[in-house]
């Protein structure tokens, strides 16, 4: 089975200029665990989780290292610190989203789909044509796909 006969198509989606109070919003009033950012145009441009939200509260994690001989060695670079620190201090969609955004098209096989998940710690993964988002398949859609396989 492909991903366009399961995805949801009515896609909820936010602009790059949506505050963090309007994308919170969204996200609880349309019981959604994630937005597509959308440019003017209607292309994919990022995307926001509750993930990106939740990072907003905490602490960032202090870049782990080791100092040897007085030279100092990161083990993950600060690359992780200065996104934590970066989505703290966001005001709009585009300053929290990720804007590396994994996509699939909508001949996506579903057990691909479901590996791509599983193997990138995602919940959700949009899909696009080019990159033009046309809809949006979720863990849940796949898990109710084995519902009507019984």
């Amino acid at each position: 089975m492909n991903v366009e006969e399961i995805m949801t198509k009515s896609v909820v989606s936010i602009r790059r200029n949506s505050t963090i109070d309007e994308i919170a919003r969204v996200m609880v009033e349309k019981k959604v665990s994630g937005l597509p950012v959308l440019s003017d145009g209607g292309y994919l441009v990022g995307i926001v989780t509750e993930g990106d939200l939740l990072r907003r509260e905490m602490t960032p994690r202090l870049p782990e290292f080791i100092n040897i001989l007085g030279a100092v060695i990161y083990y993950h670079g600060v690359e992780r610190y200065n996104e934590d620190f970066k989505k703290i201090l966001a005001k709009t969609a585009v300053d929290i989203m990720t804007d590396d955004v994994i996509t699939v098209k909508e001949g996506t096989d579903v057990g691909e789909v479901a590996k791509i998940m599983l193997d990138n710690n995602i919940k959700q993964i949009p899909v696009v044509d080019g990159s033009k988002l046309i809809g949006l398949i979720t863990r849940a859609d796949i898990v109710k796909l084995l519902l009507k396989q019984e």
